[in-house]
């Protein structure tokens, strides 16, 4: 069955998503896009080979299509995914799910209540370097990981859109919007967190409302610990979009900008004043062939429409994810550690 797709929200992301369609040809066909702004719409619709109708109400949209990839402002998510399930469609919801758990849980029980396919698109559980890393994590191929580090440096200002400013609109801040793609990856590869730590800064972000930088530190019921720097004030970059596992054996490195997989290793025990022999090893090279994490996403999703099983990114698991950052918030208000406990998590 060829899926007849409507895309609402044709901001930066949904630019972001339109190379994914040529690939998926043969399963999908783009047949309306919105956007309140008519230019916006317009234009994307001109980016597809079949230049599909724009609309600028997606209540107007819904009869062109069996299939929706969701991709609005934070705010906004609730509402219109709950209308396209209401609708008899099946949602790829951009995360983070909702603002809250109350329009999270309502999005849940909508999709239960169609029998549709809600799927939040955290495209980097796609990622085929990033499931190997995982797998080696998992499989201790290496040993046990003690310490699982991840760096996102990048510079987001977004003048056009400024919804992205204000915490309101947003749901929170650098961590919330970003920072979600990474306390989910660490959540499906290390396990329930306990407690955790939340620091965080405007400083040099002024354009945001809550913080433009954060510092997240997690301790795992297995005794792992885990770390995410994130920052949208960079000005410059050496890690950029780095992973680090350290495991018994060595570390495990993803170099997002070489898209390869490493494992150093070899160190001897530290002698002081002396320099460290650190063998490298290549595990996966897809320099020549660029992973492109969001077209795997969408087949996944195709996939699960057609099949009736289950996303491997539930809105479940998205919302353990949310629980786990709401924590983290509150404890940096209230200056004292995270605790997790009554976070259920099963991933």
């Amino acid at each position: 069955m060829k899926h007849k797709l409507i895309l609402i929200g044709c901001g930066g992301m949904a630019k972001g998503h339109v190379s994914r369609f040529e690939s998926l040809e043969d399963r999908l066909e783009v047949a309306a896009v919105v956007d309140i702004n008519p230019e916006k719409a317009q234009a994307v619709s001109d980016l597809l080979p079949n230049h599909p109708p724009a609309f600028t109400d997606y209540h107007d949209a819904l009869p062109h299509g069996d299939v929706v990839l969701q991709c609005l402002p934070h705010h906004l998510h609730a509402a219109c995914t709950i209308d396209c399930l209401n609708a008899g469609k099946h949602v790829l919801a951009e995360k983070p799910l909702a603002n809250t758990k109350e329009e999270c849980l309502a999005m849940m029980e909508a999709a239960k209540r169609n029998n549709r396919t809600l799927m939040v698109a955290y495209c980097m559980r796609f990622d085929p370097i990033v499931r190997e890393m995982r797998r080696l994590i998992k499989e201790k191929v290496y040993g046990e990981c003690f310490q699982l580090s991840i760096w996102t440096e990048q510079l987001t200002i977004k003048e056009d859109a400024p919804w992205i400013h204000d915490r309101k609109t947003l749901g929170g801040g650098q961590l919330f919007s970003h920072g979600c793609h990474y306390i989910d990856l660490m959540l499906w590869m290390m396990g329930k967190p306990v407690r955790g730590t939340h620091t965080s800064t405007k400083l040099c972000t002024p354009w945001m409302d809550r913080e433009g930088t954060s510092n997240v530190c997690l301790e795992f019921e297995n005794g792992a610990l885990g770390y995410h720097f994130g920052t949208w004030g960079a000005r410059g970059t050496k890690l950029g979009y780095s992973f680090h596992a350290h495991c018994e054996k060595g570390m495990l490195e993803y170099n997002r900008s070489e898209n390869r997989l490493y494992l150093r290793g070899n160190i001897a025990e530290h002698i002081p004043d002396t320099a460290e022999d650190c063998r490298e090893y290549i595990l996966m090279d897809l320099q020549q062939s660029p992973s492109k994490p969001t077209r795997e996403e969408m087949s996944h999703f195709l996939d699960c429409v057609d099949n009736g099983t289950t996303p491997e990114t539930t809105p479940e698991d998205s919302l353990t994810g949310l629980e786990v950052i709401w924590e983290l918030y509150n404890a940096e208000e209230e200056s004292r550690l995270a605790d997790f406990s009554a976070i259920p998590v099963d991933f």
